[in-house]
């Protein structure tokens, strides 16, 4: 059986991720990865794989099934993956949620016209996290869900707190609240406020000689990223911060509290939960498997775009539908 032909754009933690997942399964392989860097300067971990600059992309078309766009959601997917759905089917991990909807429209408009087939937002969440809220609403109409976050780094409110003054380097982990996350196994469904379901525990390598008060008030105070939770901040030294504090990992919960029964007396609970020691690692996880979902569906005529909704889980498994059944059922 030939090998699904992968192709990378981006290598960041990411696309290096998507290089050692795709290293993993047997039935795809690393085509090329191509950058807005020097190639040259690019090193891989796959031997005998090229390195090419992105505007060269489109000339390589015939020799990719699937493209997995590894850039950020702020900037580059946006652009990016709409540009690169005219040339090939392509996959993302978008997970800016407020904006997903009008990227699927570009994104479905440029693969529809071009005859390709792309996929959007998949990771864990979005993704992953997405089809178990589904599944539990669906499963359990009446009820209320929750989605925590953490203990993890997020990457949005790290980079805040580095453009603070005095700020020499810094991270920043999102933390659930035991306490919120047991009111909501009890069945009680708590109304719960943005600062009762998170903490934000900061660690500061600051500057020599800054204000070390100042840069404190101004990382708790800062709007849309801190002043609506419980923060605290913590200064450590360069050592400290390279021996606890250069891995990414995260994780989260969902979690569905639901009433069944004549008169809805019975409690039904839901829980999902991630524990991951490397985020851009199981993401990238999450973008292989459903790469070869998506070559599936494109060798069955299909185009346009998709999101995790839309995709049949027997799609992600390299078995075939009579081992499934057999294994799995």
């Amino acid at each position: 059986m030939s090998k699904t032909r992968i192709a990378i754009t981006g290598y960041g933690n990411l696309g290096r991720g998507v290089e050692l997942a795709i290293r993993q399964n047997d039935d795809m392989e690393l085509v090329g990865v191509f950058t807005r860097r020097d190639p040259s300067t690019v090193k891989l971990a796959t031997e005998g794989v090229k390195v090419y600059n992105i505007a060269d992309a489109a000339k390589m078309a015939d020799e990719i099934d699937v493209m997995i766009i590894c850039g950020g959601s702020a900037t580059d997917l946006p652009r990016q993956t709409p540009e690169l759905a005219k040339s090939f089917n392509v996959i993302d991990s978008f997970d800016t949620h407020a904006r997903i909807p009008e990227h699927f429209a570009n994104v479905d408009k440029a693969a529809k016209e071009s005859g390709h087939l792309a996929m959007i937002s998949l990771g864990w969440d979005p993704g992953l996290f997405s089809l178990n809220r589904l599944y539990a609403e669906s499963i359990l109409p009446d009820g209320k869900s929750y989605t925590f976050w953490g203990k993890g780094v997020s990457q949005g409110h790290s980079d805040a707190i580095r453009r603070v003054p005095g700020v020499k380097r810094g991270i920043q982990y999102t933390c659930p609240v035991e306490a919120a996350m047991d009111a909501v196994r009890s069945g009680s469904q708590p109304e719960l406020t943005t600062r009762e379901k998170h903490t934000r525990l900061c660690y500061v390598v600051a500057e020599e000689g800054a204000d070390k008060a100042a840069i404190e008030q101004a990382i708790k105070g800062m709007k849309n990223y801190f002043d609506e939770y419980d923060t605290t901040v913590n200064f450590i030294t360069e050592e400290e911060f390279d021996r606890d504090h250069t891995s990414m990992p995260h994780g989260g919960f969902v979690m569905r509290s639901g009433k069944t029964g004549k008169d809805g007396s019975t409690h039904q609970m839901i829980e999902y939960s991630l524990k991951l020691e490397s985020n851009p690692e199981f993401t990238a996880s999450v973008l292989v498997c459903y790469a070869r979902a998506l070559a599936r569906l494109r060798a069955e005529g299909q185009t346009g775009c998709r999101t995790a909704f839309d995709i049949a889980p027997a799609y992600l498994s390299p078995l075939s539908g009579e081992e499934l059944r057999a294994k799995m059922l």
